[in-house]
């Protein structure tokens, strides 16, 4: 009798970009990932585009998630986006969370953010989310 091979957990880097010093949130999200069984990079927090970019391909994550509160994910956010595709990593999904206004969050959509979580979403929903969108290889 064959046993099914057991997929690896889905690997995701967890990221606080610019000066935003506030990681509650990002640690809280990167737990319930970690206990719904997926792997879990967390690169802390002042982190650059560049650094974000080149950790995921360093620990070559199935998913990125960002987390800010400072107000500038419009500058910061885009910017990850535009280093992926540079580096030809544009297929890691990237899903956001934090203060960000909803006309905001409809235009970093746009750029290809895959989802975007404001302050009372549930841990539940983030984990769902992210399993869905996360990259798999196959």
């Amino acid at each position: 009798m064959t046993r099914a091979v057991k997929p690896p957990p889905i690997r995701v880097l967890i990221a606080k970009p610019g000066l935003d010093g506030h990681d509650r949130g990002a640690k809280v999200v990167a737990r319930a990932l970690r206990d719904a069984g997926m792997e879990v990079i967390y690169a802390g927090l002042r982190q650059t585009p560049e650094e974000i970019v080149e950790a995921a391909i360093e620990e070559d994550v199935d998913l990125i998630g960002l987390s800010i509160l400072s107000g500038a994910h419009m500058a910061l956010f885009p910017k990850v986006l535009k280093l992926l595709k540079l580096r030809k990593a544009g297929n890691i999904p990237v899903f956001a969370g934090g203060i960000i206004p909803d006309e905001d969050a409809r235009a970093l959509k746009r750029h290809g953010i895959k989802a975007i979580f404001g302050p009372g979403t549930s841990l539940e929903e983030i984990v769902t989310t992210a399993k869905g969108i996360a990259r798999r290889s196959s």
